[in-house]
């Protein structure tokens, strides 16, 4: 995964860093494991805890009725937040799978506080250097209930915790139709917004490449993100890839959000601003339009290239055979 993960950031020259799921990504000695990063140019992001595969955590993890599964699901946290000392990580990235299936099966109102109570003991003990990030998410795998459905949710749990508990917006993790920019605009404005999960959706949470199906709302959420000159939050990928080529589709990903930023930085704020308040309708319309309808891939291509990385990363990709080369080298297993 490292050595895909670097050919990405080698051609792109925007993802430096990666995310790790413990205990997916678990290994015996993690100081080989960040020097072999560092070695491939890579440094790691936010270590992501699971919460959800224990058959322990049926009814729960932070919020299960049981104290002692909650004790449990604590240690691993606690546990991560070491992992990420140890990697130079300055962030845990928490998604809980948390919920009922029916009502009257648990307190709703007991168990959000069950989930601040067992975060509290988390945030108590990250160092200086890290911070929380809350995802939430509207359904799935719960039926009935979630536990932290919606971004209003995250951000309440995050104000009792702390200032360095923010929210982490997922893009595919809203019901249809959902403002995402403006959610966004008010989280930021609350500075606590900490970051993406970014991806792209037809139906529910299809982790499809950002920007394959709605590059209009990409471009929208980061209008709102330069807003001001406001440094950019926590952005990572977090997709599924089944029927395409895996790093491909990583690369893709980045470009396409490359374009978006790109895009975003163009807009003319001071005219945008003047005919918000002139009510100008059309007009702030037609300067968000002209900004997007710009072709921007010349100008990320000549920024990639001057920054050493490929002025086409696609091209570039498929000229190279590391498809081929690595299923070889991996015994038949294609990335």
């Amino acid at each position: 995964r490292l050595d895909d993960a670097a050919a990405v950031h080698r051609l792109t020259g925007g993802a430096p860093a990666v995310a790790l799921h413990f205990p997916w990504d678990a290994v015996e000695d993690l100081g080989r494991l960040r020097a072999h990063a560092a070695d491939l140019g890579l440094r790691f992001g936010a270590v992501n805890p699971n919460l959800f595969q224990d058959p322990d955590y049926r009814l729960g993890s932070v919020a299960n009725p049981d104290p002692r599964i909650r004790a449990k699901a604590v240690e691993h946290l606690l546990e991560c937040v070491e992992i990420a000392r140890e990697l130079g990580s300055t962030a845990q990235s928490l998604w809980l799978a948390d919920g009922t299936n029916y009502p009257g099966q648990d307190d709703l109102a007991a168990r959000h506080e069950r989930v601040v109570e067992s975060l509290a003991q988390l945030y108590a003990a990250l160092p200086p250097e890290q911070e929380l990030l809350v995802e939430y998410k509207l359904f799935e795998p719960a039926f009935y209930a979630t536990d932290i459905p919606d971004w209003g949710s995250a951000l309440l749990i995050c104000q009792r915790l702390g200032e360095r508990a923010r929210v982490l917006v997922d893009f595919g993790h809203h019901a249809h139709g959902t403002n995402v920019e403006q959610i966004v605009a008010v989280v930021a404005a609350q500075q606590r917004l900490g970051g993406f999960h970014f991806n792209d959706r037809k139906y529910a949470d299809d982790d499809l490449i950002v920007g394959s199906v709605n590059p209009f709302a990409l471009f929208l959420v980061f209008c709102e993100l330069v807003l001001g000159g406001r440094p950019l939050p926590r952005l990572t990928i977090d997709q599924s890839h089944n029927v395409e080529e895996k790093v491909e589709a990583m690369i893709l990903s980045v470009v396409n959000i490359q374009e978006a930023y790109a895009k975003a930085l163009i807009v003319d704020r001071r005219a945008l601003a003047e005919a918000q308040l002139a009510g100008d309708i059309l007009g702030g319309h037609e300067l968000l339009l002209r900004a997007y309808q710009t072709d921007a891939r010349p100008l990320c291509g000549y920024v990639r290239e001057r920054s050493g990385a490929a002025p086409d990363p696609i091209a570039a990709f498929r000229a190279s055979g590391y498809v081929a080369r690595t299923a070889e080298e991996r015994g038949g297993v294609r990335v």
